[in-house]
């Protein structure tokens, strides 16, 4: 990051917030500029090659300076921390809303569908990457790398609806959980959920961050501390401390 005194910084930061300072919004945004870098780097690394890394920091830059806009520094809590949320934020939203297959990856997804269900109908049986391939005349690496990518598009849209292109119509589909809960069971899930909830706005503002960029987030210990400005040894004992606090307090709420 941009090496910057604490006193230019904090004029800096005084000059946003008064009156939108655009040249301090600018020297702003190049500050924070590595953050948008390390969290386009984390969520690159399991998308396809054809995704461009420069759309996701456009949409990583997006969700830093909407940080910027809505950043409250009455607040308790560093800008890293915020920015980060806001960040990650808007580089998944962004995957989500874009169709981020090209026409000719769709083309090809299609015609390996079209060939498994053919194949598998004369089989009788999961076919192998290698016998599609053969069928559509295409090298085994190339139709795994078909089928990879459409997995992808197919997990980040499995919220959304689908629309048949020709008459607009909805297309639906249902997948059957084998262990659903009872509605008995839910009830007391949702109750349950509700009484961690309470009990996690009990925790410290370090330890309800700890918890959440663990267990919500997913980031290591390591990556919280980069993101907290704190050891890895620090983040353990909050987590440790987090969770000890929330299976004693919990405990009273149940009993």
């Amino acid at each position: 990051m941009t090496q910057l005194t604490k006193t230019d910084e904090q004029a800096i930061w005084q000059r946003w917030i008064s009156v939108r300072d655009s040249h301090a919004g600018d020297i702003l945004i190049k500050r924070y500029m590595p953050l948008v870098s390390y969290h386009v780097q984390r969520i690159s690394v399991g998308l396809p090659k054809n995704v461009n890394k420069d759309d996701l920091m456009s949409l990583g830059l997006f969700g830093l300076y909407d940080a910027l806009e809505k950043f409250d520094p009455n607040r308790d809590l560093k800008f890293d921390t915020y920015a980060s949320f806001r960040v990650r934020g808007a580089i998944i939203d962004g995957l989500r809303k874009e169709d981020w297959l090209p026409r000719s990856s769709r083309e090809k997804a299609k015609r390996v569908e079209a060939a498994i269900e053919k194949l598998e109908q004369k089989h009788l049986r999961n076919v192998t990457s290698k016998e599609i391939a053969s069928e559509l005349g295409l090298s085994e690496s190339e139709v795994i790398t078909v089928m990879n990518e459409g997995f992808f598009a197919n997990v980040l849209s499995i919220d959304d609806q689908l629309f048949d292109q020709d008459d607009g119509e909805g297309i639906g589909f249902t997948i059957k959980d084998e262990q659903q809960p009872s509605p008995e069971e839910m009830i007391l899930k949702d109750e349950l959920i509700c009484q961690l909830a309470e009990v996690i706005n009990e925790l410290s503002e370090k330890e309800q961050l700890v918890i959440s960029f663990f267990y919500k987030e997913e980031l290591t210990l390591t990556e919280i501390g980069q993101v907290m400005n704190l050891s890895t040894s620090r983040i353990s004992q909050i987590h440790s401390k987090a969770l000890f606090k929330l299976r004693k307090i919990l405990a009273n709420v149940i009993h």
